[in-house]
This record gives C-alpha cells, sequence and structure tokens, in this order.
C-alpha cells in the first residue's frame, strides 16, 4: 500500500516536524508569517505545499549569495 502524506499539519505539528520548534515558538513563526497558515473555521492549519515552496524559495535565495 503506497504511503500518504497529509496535506497540511497542526501549527505545532509542522513546527516540531520542519523546525524542531516547541509549540509556542511555532505559533509565534506563524504570526510572524514564517510558517504560512490558513484558517479553516476556528482551526489553523499549515498547507505542506506552502509551507515546502516557501522554503523552497528560502533555500533558492541563499545559493545566490
Amino acid at each position: 500500500m503506497p504511503e500518504t502524506h497529509p496535506i497540511t499539519l497542526s501549527v505545532p505539528e509542522a513546527g516540531k516536524t520542519y523546525f524542531h520548534l516547541g509549540r509556542n515558538a511555532a505559533y509565534a513563526a506563524a504570526r510572524r508569517g514564517d510558517i504560512p497558515t490558513k484558517g479553516i473555521g476556528k482551526l489553523l492549519r499549515v498547507p505542506v505545499h506552502a509551507l515546502e515552496a516557501k522554503l523552497d524559495r528560502a533555500m533558492v535565495g541563499k545559493e545566490g549569495e
């Protein structure tokens, strides 16, 4: 059976998985816009595709330095 990956993560999950951040630091990064979020009702979710695209753009910018 193929492995499936979630298309969204909670803010703490995204912070921990991608940046090794704790819960409060992850929400602070989301407030700053460092972690892209999408509100769905009362939920705040992180679209994995948007986060990975943001990280890719950041890495491209680093290569030009």
